[in-house]
């Protein structure tokens, strides 16, 4: 079930994403908000990695040795990088405990916080709803905490645990061989999550991957900004929307790309 949970948490967050993206809910005044939503995403993203790395399982050990060799390729901090990561040079005793402190204490407790206030700025903003551009300007939706938003998370709630329960039962998730630090395995596979990443690697050379993943993650953050910009100095009024759309396709095509081809 943890493995569901984790996969359906994934899911379920970058999903929420896209929607927010796509309906232009991060506009002003709710640019803050979006930056803690990204936030969000990639502690949830964080947190998936070292779990699936806590399973000791060969590719999940190998995925996080090459994880942290990626890291080594970052000019200036990534040695350092890398040893922050492994807790050392190398993968060692060290290791696991690291990304055991860190899937479950340091991440959850920063989710909390970053969820707690991610409610509530949505609480004080009010809920933005989708809205064609002929109609009238958009007026923030508030609910009532009580019994509103309340009962709805609580229904949310019991029917992913339904969903869940039958998940684990009917598709049980199995182990696979413990980890064998002298065999190195014919192909390494992060989980879903991390196809487009890994694509992304085997496509270019290790430090321009890296350095251009962390430019898009550092332009998703100041998209509401840059958007803001865009609308007003510029008569692209929808260019977020052919962009978010060439980005869905590229991360659908490469984590498909990835998942259909071993190499």
């Amino acid at each position: 079930m943890h493995k569901w949970a984790a996969t359906l948490m994934i899911a379920a967050v970058i999903l929420h994403q896209m929607r927010v993206y796509f309906t232009g809910a991060y506009r002003q005044p709710r640019e803050i908000n979006w930056m803690v939503g990204m936030c969000l995403l990639l502690c949830t993203l964080i947190v998936g990695f070292t779990g699936y790395s806590l399973v000791f399982e060969q590719l999940s050990f190998w995925g996080a040795t090459v994880a942290a060799n990626i890291c080594d390729t970052v000019p200036y901090f990534g040695v350092f990088a890398k040893r922050m990561l492994l807790a050392g040079e190398s993968y060692n005793d060290n290791t696991l405990s690291r990304f055991f402190i860190l899937h479950a204490a340091v991440l959850p407790g920063l989710m909390v916080m970053l969820i707690g206030l991610h409610v509530a700025i949505l609480r004080l903003q009010g809920v933005s709803e989708f809205r064609f551009e002929n109609e009238p300007p958009e007026t923030p939706t508030h609910f009532d905490f009580f019994p509103d938003h309340f009962y709805t998370e609580l229904i949310i709630g019991l029917t992913l645990m339904i969903v869940l329960s039958v998940l684990a039962t009917v598709l049980p998730v199995g182990l696979g061989p413990q980890a064998d630090p002298l065999t190195t395995p014919e192909v390494i596979k992060p989980e879903w999550w991390f196809y487009v990443s890994f694509r992304w690697l085997k496509l270019f050379s290790g430090t321009f991957a890296v350095l251009s993943t962390g430019f898009i993650v550092f332009v998703m953050f100041a998209w509401p900004f840059i958007d803001g910009w865009i609308r007003k100095r510029t008569r692209f009024t929808e260019a977020s929307v052919w962009i978010g759309i060439v980005g869905v396709f590229l991360l659908v095509g490469l984590t498909v790309w990835e998942a259909v081809v071993e190499h």
